[in-house]
């Protein structure tokens, strides 16, 4: 079954863009139909979905965080990217991948990561 790794440094400035990285095992990134999702939880608050990308690569994006946020991949590694600019403290949150959700199909989490914005 699919698995996913998160990855990323968990103390962060405003003034940096850190990818956020997801890698993918016992799947593929490219498998026709896959969608594969980006969720975050602040302190307090209910989880809030980011955005997604397509196995074709097209990708979409909750359109409160449309402009500064970015999915992107690398199928030879078969990893997924997350990046965001414009880092404020309020976007202090437990970070998520999840995929590969076709249709009805399965879905998993990966284990998310604490991300602490603060100068």
């Amino acid at each position: 079954q699919v698995q996913l790794q998160e990855a990323g440094p968990g103390l962060v400035k405003p003034s940096q863009t850190p990818a956020r990285i997801c890698t993918v095992f016992g799947g593929s990134v490219t498998t026709n139909n896959y969608h594969w999702g980006r969720i975050r939880q602040p302190p307090g608050k209910r989880m809030e979905w980011m955005g997604g990308i397509r196995y074709d690569g097209n990708t979409y994006y909750s359109p409160s965080l449309k402009g500064r946020t970015t999915i992107l991949r690398d199928t030879s590694k078969n990893t997924l990217y997350l990046q965001m600019n414009s880092l404020k403290p309020e976007d202090t949150a437990i970070y998520y991948c999840n995929g590969p959700r076709a249709g009805n199909g399965q879905n998993y989490w990966g284990q998310g990561t604490q991300v602490t914005v603060s100068s």
